[in-house]
């Protein structure tokens, strides 16, 4: 039974309690669903990236809600209740942090920045702090806590693994859960959707500002992505 559609995915309940199918949908959205196309085979690979990654995780010894990958376009999950919140860890400057701060896209920060927002469309998922977030009890200061030293742990495996494909990691977003144990553990995808993805080399974009920015086939850069991941 469907029980959630997303811009990008849809959500299955399964025969087993604590278990659910998400689908990846071809749907490619930007500018908080202003912007809107139909992708074939966008979701293929959406599903078939965000399983090594998930999986490369997993062997790092991060906690995340995926299970196994059942089909093209289908993953098996654990059920989560997912946090209001999405994460953000910016490594090099681009996106929505330049035209926020009037900053030249494309500087590598001395560390990275580290940002929550509120997720949530009608308001167009604005930026936090913790001490919005703890108002607005959407997560206490602990939990808060334990989503920036994960997110930043995540950050290093991620960077180290896209560059040992001549990748660099731009910016991410994450999204966390919590299972039925109430443990926070990550959950939802990772992506080009959800990370830009810059060739070293280059700077040639591999990610969704190819469809934001009209910068070339989305399809092509995206499967630009899997096939190093597969050669790595």
């Amino acid at each position: 039974m469907l029980l959630y559609e997303g811009k990008a995915k849809q959500v299955y309940s399964t025969e087993k309690e604590n278990e659910y199918i998400v689908y990846f949908k071809d749907d490619a959205t930007a500018f908080n669903g202003e912007k809107k196309a139909q992708i074939s085979s966008k979701g293929i690979l959406n599903n078939k990236i965000s399983t090594i990654m998930f999986e490369m995780l997993h062997e790092k010894q991060i906690k995340t809600h995926f299970i196994k990958s059942l089909s093209e376009r289908k993953m098996l999950v654990k059920k989560v209740e997912i946090l209001p919140l999405e994460v953000i860890v910016r490594n090099i400057t681009a996106g929505s942090f330049c035209k926020r701060v009037g900053i030249e896209e494309g500087i590598v920060l001395d560390e990275p920045i580290f940002e929550i927002c509120y997720k949530n469309d009608d308001y167009g998922d604005p930026m936090l702090n913790d001490d919005h977030a703890v108002a607005m009890k959407l997560a206490n200061r602990d939990e808060l806590q334990f989503l920036r030293n994960e997110t930043l742990k995540i950050n290093d495996l991620m960077k180290e693994f896209f560059l040992k494909m001549n990748l660099k990691l731009v910016d991410f977003k994450l999204e966390f859960g919590k299972d039925s144990k109430g443990n926070i553990i990550l959950a939802d995808e990772i992506s080009p959707d959800t990370c830009r993805l810059w060739d070293v080399d280059t700077n040639e974009k591999l990610d969704k500002d190819r469809f934001r920015r009209n910068l070339g086939d989305l399809v092509a850069g995206y499967e630009e992505v899997l096939a190093r991941m597969n050669n790595k």
